[in-house]
């Protein structure tokens, strides 16, 4: 009973993981995009290339961060428990993104 118990709260553990990922970058992606519309509102961008500049950086973050969190916390991407992690990326991220386009 208690390895099932164990892998649970590992599976548990990795899906608030990555909610917290998912939303930390939904919450940078959102801060960047309200600075560049207020660049565009200002006329500061000067082609349609510099709407979103710094988004590969921060997707390199992203990806630096679940490396990091991989390197940390071997628990949690081990026995398919990355899936966990990687859903919950996905649901911090989708649901920051579904409030966005629910607003606008």
């Amino acid at each position: 009973m208690q390895p099932h118990i164990l892998g649970l709260v590992i599976s548990i553990l990795g899906l608030i993981a990555g909610i917290l990922i998912g939303a930390a970058f939904g919450h940078i992606q959102n801060l960047a995009q309200r600075r560049n519309q207020k660049r565009q509102d200002a006329g500061q961008l000067g082609s349609g290339w510099a709407v979103m500049p710094g988004s590969m950086r921060r997707v390199a973050y992203l990806m630096v961060a679940l490396l990091l969190i991989q390197l940390v916390c071997p628990l949690l991407f081990r026995d398919g428990t990355q899936w966990w992690v990687s859903g919950g990326v996905c649901l911090g991220y989708g649901t920051l993104l579904f409030w966005r386009l629910k607003q606008a």
